[in-house]
């Protein structure tokens, strides 16, 4: 557990410190939309392209990866928003509440550390579940969010919204681009390819500070406006089922895949198993903000399973080795 936590420390420490930078003022809240901007458009799809240009194909089209994955994924949704919605939290609050209980950090945090705990071939596995969540989790839980006030048609046009999103979102086609390099072969000029890699390289200390200090600004934001009081029933238990919940359904699920003879390998099931127990993703709480959900509910279960996070991930790392 120890030898886990040398390694886990530094990089849950990093998003403490962006916390308290943002806290105490010494990062201007103005400041963070560019952190964001910089990691988001530069630095983590040169890490991503990287890693995907730097293994085989095979590992980025592993269909029983995706698949399984993504059925863990539909599940914590359904599951999610059954035991969320009620007279207070109706369907846009649980379908983020949802997206926080199934969307792990894995970009911004998963990758670089899954990588620094297994070596470079968990990028694979990982990489195949960003494309799932982005894809298709988030586009649900999204189009789930209209189903209040607008029916049918509020769902089918919040889905095309977020297919947009996804085509915009320059992860994927990082990693797209990446694959076509490992499989062409082919490599950037010299110059080019040392300005890529000091770009990758910036990607996981400036996502996990930036990780840290938007949790801040959200929590900080979320007071400064009249909501309903946030009650820690409607908190906790999301936390608990993100990361309790998701890695033991991808563990149960993955081994039984892998019964029947769907082509997963053990080191593949475990790092799944290791993404579904990160913490949820800190961007979801912008994408609440941004469709009028509880911003302050969901910041706050990002935050407590952030915290949270340090001891359960380093728990999970050091049971399954």
């Amino acid at each position: 557990m120890f030898d886990v936590l040398q390694v886990t420390f530094p990089f849950f420490f990093l998003v403490l410190a962006g916390f308290i930078a943002a806290r105490r003022g010494m990062l201007p809240l103005e400041a963070i939309a560019g952190l964001n901007g910089f990691v988001l458009y530069f630095a983590l799809p040169c890490m991503l392209f990287r890693f995907g240009a730097g293994m085989p194909v095979a590992q980025l089209l592993n269909a029983g990866v995706f698949l399984t994955y993504l059925l863990c994924a539909l599940v914590m949704v359904g599951f999610t928003v059954a035991v969320s919605l009620n007279r207070r939290i109706r369907w846009n609050d649980a379908a983020f509440g949802a997206l926080v209980g199934a969307f792990p950090n894995t970009g911004f945090m998963g990758v670089p550390l899954l990588v620094a705990l297994l070596g470079s071939e968990a990028a694979g596995p990982s990489i195949v579940t960003i494309l799932a969540d982005i894809v298709f989790t988030m586009s649900l839980c999204i189009a789930l969010s209209r189903l209040d006030a607008a029916g049918e048609s509020g769902a089918s046009l919040a889905a095309r919204k977020a297919l947009a999103g996804v085509l915009r979102n320059p992860m994927p086609w990082a990693i797209l681009l990446g694959a076509i390099f490992s499989w062409q072969q082919w490599a950037w000029w010299g110059p080019l390819d040392k300005t890529v890699g000091l770009m990758g390289d910036a990607a996981s200390p400036v996502a996990l500070f930036t990780i840290g200090a938007v949790l801040a600004r959200s929590q900080m934001q979320a007071h400064a406006r009249k909501n309903s009081p946030l009650l820690w029933r409607d908190v906790v238990p999301i936390a608990s089922i993100k990361l309790v919940l998701h890695p033991l359904l991808v563990l149960a699920v993955g081994a039984a895949a892998i019964s029947v003879g769907v082509p997963i390998d053990a080191f593949a099931l475990k790092v799944m198993v290791l993404v579904a127990a990160l913490p949820s993703a800190s961007n979801v709480s912008m994408l609440a903000e941004h469709f009028g959900a509880d911003n302050g509910r969901v910041a706050l279960i990002i935050l407590v399973s952030t915290s949270a996070a340090f001891l359960t991930f380093s728990g999970a790392v050091t049971l399954l080795n």
